[in-house]
């Protein structure tokens, strides 16, 4: 074979090989973001990241104690408002769930991000919903990724039991429910 037939097939190759981002969810500033952070696919009436779903069956947030009961754990579909999004990267997010208090939403295996944007968004989620306790070491990393001051990153000194989610996919809906 020769040099220039070689060259013209590597080259070839290493343009079928490049994907082109789908959407703005792949623009991300920081290289590390883009390595996982598969393309979003659109659905009717938003965008999943993750493992693709519909908002159908989805359960309010605010219900999520109840479906819960005694369990530790349960595997539900839920929506509601997304009230914080990690800004490092958009590697996890926080939901209202009842008494005013934050559930922290994280994803599988790390396996995708969402838009740190989405503040205010309506998001369908599925997953695993259960109850943890967060050690101060998690703690302080979620409030510097969270744009704490050191100050308040400081204050946090005691471990938390919260009703966390590890999600599969997540929906970000164009319009609110």
């Amino acid at each position: 074979m020769s040099k220039p037939f070689l060259l013209v097939a590597s080259l070839i190759l290493l343009a079928a090989c490049q994907s082109s981002p789908s959407s703005d969810a792949t623009a991300t500033s920081t290289p590390a973001a883009t390595e996982k952070m598969p393309p979003s696919a659109a659905v009717e009436g938003g965008k999943t990241y993750g493992a693709p779903i519909t908002a159908a069956n989805a359960v309010p947030v605010a219900q999520l104690t109840q479906l819960l009961g005694t369990k530790d754990s349960a595997q539900v579909k839920l929506v509601g408002k997304a009230t914080e999004v990690c800004q490092a990267k958009g590697c996890w997010m926080t939901m209202a769930i009842a008494d005013g208090k934050q559930m922290r939403v994280r994803f599988k295996d790390y396996g995708f991000f969402v838009p740190k944007d989405i503040s205010g968004k309506t998001v369908v989620i599925n997953g695993w919903a259960h109850r943890e306790t967060v050690p101060v070491s998690d703690l302080r990393h979620y409030a510097t990724d969270a744009g704490k001051s050191e100050k308040e990153v400081a204050a946090i000194t005691k471990p938390e039991q919260q009703l966390n989610f590890e999600a599969d996919g997540v929906l970000v809906m164009e319009k609110s429910l």
